[in-house]
This record gives C-alpha cells, structure tokens and sequence, in this order.
C-alpha cells in the first residue's frame, strides 16, 4: 500500500471525529522549532580564546565528525534540516561568532560577527534566535555572573548580555522574523548557602540593567530561563523558577521553560497551562532528562506528547516558542537533531489528531469513564500515517529512510574530517 492509499484510510478515522487532517496539516507547516547549534560542536563555539566548557555543562561521548568550524556547522544544519518536515529556526550562542582571527571579548561582540549566519539564515529562509553565553568563560570560573559580589565581574556580563540583545535585535531586523533571546546563567553554591537573598538581589539588579537598555520589541523578545540545580551548584541557584517566574510577570518578559531544569518528577507540562493564564507567551527548551540534566536526544515519550497536548488544546500554538536543547557526542550528531526535532513535530501533529474538544467536553459532563477510553484508544489510532503523509508532501524522506542520508553524509563529509 502506498503512502497516500494509507493516508486516505487514516484520514476517514480521524474525520469520524470532526478531526480535518488537511488543516491539521496546513497549520503544522506554519509552527517553526527553534533548532540549537550546539548540538553540532558539542558547545565548543568558534571563540579564538576559547575555554574549556563549564558551567555545570557536560557534553559526553567522541563521536566522529564534530563541527570544527562555522563552515562545518552550517554545511550539517543544512543537511539535517534537508530531513526534518517544515520551515524553522536556528538557535545561536554568542560564543558562535565570527571574528576572523581577531580575539573579541564578549561583551565587546558586534552584529558584524554574526553576518555570515544573517547571510546563511536568508539564504535559507530561516530565522534566527540567540543566547548571551556565561559559562566557559575565566570570569565564571567561580560559578557566579550576574549574581557576582564583585561588581566589575556583574559589569562585564551585564554588558555582555547588553550587546547580545543589540545582536538580536539586528538578526530581527535583518530577517523579518522577531528573534528570541535568552538569558540563562550558571550562577548558584556547591553547598546550602548562608544567604540567599543577597545573590537574588545582585541578580535582579543586574537584568534591571540590562533590560534598561531599550531594544524594540518588534525585533528581539527578552527571555528568562530557570534551574533547579547543576552540577558545581546542587544546594542552591540563584535563578531559581520562583525568581524568573516573578521577574518575568513583573517586568514583561517571556519566561522560558527548560524541561530538564526541573525536579525529575515535576513535569514542565502541568505548568503550561497555568503560565498561560498570565503570559501572553512562553518560551520552551526541549531536552530529555535522564536522572539529572543531561540533555539527551528528544523522544517520543509521554512528556513530550503531553507537552504538545497542552500547547495544541488550549489554542496556544502562537503563544508559545517551542526550542529545542540537547547535545549528545555519543551518536551521530546531524541524526540527533533530525531524530529530535522530527519527534518534536510528531509529538505536535500527534496532539492535533485528537478530539480535543470532544475530550474537554467529556470532563465537564464529569464523563471520565467516556474521557479515559477514548484518550487510551486515540494512542493507536494510524497517527504514523498521517506522519508518513506530510513528510513525503514536504519532500523529505518517510519513516527511517532518512537514515541512508545522514550514512551517506557520514561517509562524504564527517568521515573526512
């Protein structure tokens, strides 16, 4: 049976439900994922002076063929988003420019380092997001940036962060396309502090400054992002969901979930919808948890399915900024991002294809014996044919064929450096 014949007998189920698959699928081409660059250099950047990762990051395995220059990076972003259905995103770090040689301090960084990935990023019709970088860095060797007691160290990450967002701001202009910037930082005590609060403070007053510096809103949105804990930083962090949550209410700005920023048993997904209440948008990065925060490959899993429910059946798909974060060296690097983000977009299109309403209706009539089977049936539905459909409708390869691509991308290109 052909692609199409199986996607004709999975669209007459899903339309017994009032579920219209063709504008299932017209929307979904229309949601972009933020794709992360890092997971092709490992977090190593193209810094001059560059320094060894730290920041309670950790990125394990040697896998062959990590991206060694920008060149590199762009030239395997484009093969996997050649296998990845829709138009999207790519994520930046500051430590991703480009200073032809010349050793550029951070807080120093101009739009003119970022000029090739504008160029590539219009090429490619691609927008762009962007991230200030406080970690790997001699002056957060100590595990504290904007929170530092010293105010020449909060000085020069402020300025940092500062010039981050002009950066974005420029990428927003020059792409139509508002880019997303994101701050998070390492900042946080080994062992239970003697003193919180004055951290906190340091802390609110460093994005008090920062977010002083008036950038426009139709170019850049400021994010701020949480951590429970890190490695180096397991008693306490500074930047805790309690203070971004306020900070963001407060000040107006997005607050960016990461789902391995939390307690393993607390589930990002239950707080969607009560942030939404309150925010007119919210930002997320998408990573897998194993035990701690590993950032493994994206999967198919419960979470990440729930995730996409809450989004998809409280109309949310504009209000919230789906990224992803993960980077595993263990496998091959341009099959991590497609495996990821092509789950992503499965977990959305899978939450399209339920009978949302019906469902909500269900729980209201306090019908949960109706809610619970149905929900239980859905799960086998032909969702995978639908899946098949719209990725040979996009032009990129159906179910695992895309694997011969990345074999023969390996053999070509990774294998050669």
């Amino acid at each position: 049976m052909s692609v199409k014949e199986s996607y004709e007998l999975a669209k007459k189920q899903y339309e017994k439900w009032g579920i219209n698959v063709e504008e299932v699928l017209k929307q979904l081409k229309q949601v972009p994922i933020s794709i992360h660059c890092w997971q092709g250099d490992d977090v190593s950047g193209f810094e001059v002076n560059k320094g060894e990762l730290s920041g309670g990051i950790d990125v394990t395995g040697n896998y062959p063929g990590k991206a060694r220059t920008p060149d590199e990076l762009r030239s395997d972003l484009e093969k996997a988003l050649s296998l990845i259905p829709g138009k999207h995103r790519v994520n930046l770090h500051a430590i991703y420019a480009e200073t032809n040689g010349e050793v550029v301090e951070r807080d120093q960084l101009e739009p003119k380092h970022f000029e090739n990935w504008v160029n590539w990023a219009k090429e490619h019709g691609l927008g762009l997001d962007f991230n200030p970088t406080l970690f790997s860095h001699e002056k957060a060797s100590d595990g504290l940036t904007l929170s530092h007691p010293k105010p020449e160290i909060r000085e020069f990450w402020i300025n940092h962060c500062i010039a981050s967002r002009k950066i974005a701001e420029y990428f927003g202009k020059e792409l139509g396309t508002p880019t997303l910037t994101n701050i998070w930082i390492p900042d946080g005590y080994k062992d239970v502090p003697s003193d919180r609060l004055t951290p906190r403070v340091r802390l609110k007053e460093s994005l008090d400054k920062i977010f002083n510096e008036k950038i426009d809103e139709q170019y850049n949105i400021d994010a701020v992002e949480s951590k429970l804990f890190g490695i180096g930083s397991e008693s306490y962090v500074v930047g805790s969901h309690e203070f971004y949550l306020g900070y963001a209410l407060k000040n107006n700005k997005l607050c960016l979930l990461d789902t391995g920023h939390y307690h393993p048993t607390e589930m990002v997904s239950n707080k969607i919808s009560s942030m939404l209440l309150y925010s007119d948008k919210l930002a997320l990065h998408v990573s897998r948890p194993v035990r701690w925060d590993s950032d493994h490959v994206v999967t198919l899993d419960d979470e990440l399915k729930e995730i996409s429910l809450e989004i998809v059946r409280n109309d949310a798909l504009d209000k919230v900024m789906i990224g992803l974060d993960f980077f595993d060296a263990s496998i091959n690097r341009v099959a991590a991002w497609t495996i990821g983000t092509r789950n992503m977009i499965k977990s959305l299109l899978n939450a399209m294809l339920v009978p949302n309403e019906h469902l909500k209706k269900l729980q209201e009539e306090g019908n949960f014996t109706e809610r619970l089977a149905l929900i239980e049936e859905f799960k086998t539905y032909p969702f995978g044919a639908i899946w098949d459909y719209y990725c040979e409708q996009m032009g990129v390869p159906v179910k695992e064929a895309w694997l011969e691509d990345v074999k023969k991308y390996e053999k070509d290109v990774l294998s050669q450096r």
